[in-house]
């Protein structure tokens, strides 16, 4: 799944009528931004644990992230202290934006404005640059916390 065609396809929800768009298609814009986090964060961890070659083991990789521990170790505010401040803000994203889509696929009675959904898909967007503007060994070193759990010595 690709992050920037995802983002494309979210601001393109806010869009699809100018003057007033739906409520369904603001919901899916905010649900879309986050899952172009998440797959931003699936992609960036089999690309640097197996490489880019897509194979059997890499499509496994990529499949192996869970939203809900992937949300507990970026709350981890003891072990996300020992990261730069771009994956700490991409954590900080995650965790808001995984919020934002439960509220936005849930809370039926919540009114959406195509602002929220913008903010919600430039913060996404920004996140996932902020992703990758990372070092390697800084990526490299989130992807092992939020894939397994440290056991203490």
């Amino acid at each position: 799944m690709n992050s920037r065609d995802l983002i494309g396809t979210a601001r393109g929800l806010t869009m699809l009528d100018p003057r007033r768009p739906t409520q369904a298609n603001l919901r899916c814009a905010v649900s879309t931004a986050y899952y172009a986090v998440f797959h931003s964060l699936a992609r960036t961890t089999a690309d640097l644990l197996l490489g880019r070659k897509h194979d059997d083991a890499w499509h496994h990789m990529y499949r192996a992230l869970e939203h809900g521990s992937t949300n507990g170790a970026c709350q981890n505010k003891k072990a996300m202290q020992e990261f730069p401040a771009e994956i700490q803000e991409f954590a900080n994203t995650f965790v808001a934006l995984q919020a934002a889509r439960h509220k936005a696929d849930y809370a039926l009675g919540d009114q959406y404005y195509r602002l929220d959904a913008l903010a919600a898909i430039d913060r996404a967007d920004n996140a996932i640059k902020l992703l990758g503007r990372a070092e390697k060994q800084d990526r490299r070193r989130f992807v092992t916390h939020v894939l397994f759990r440290r056991r203490s010595a």
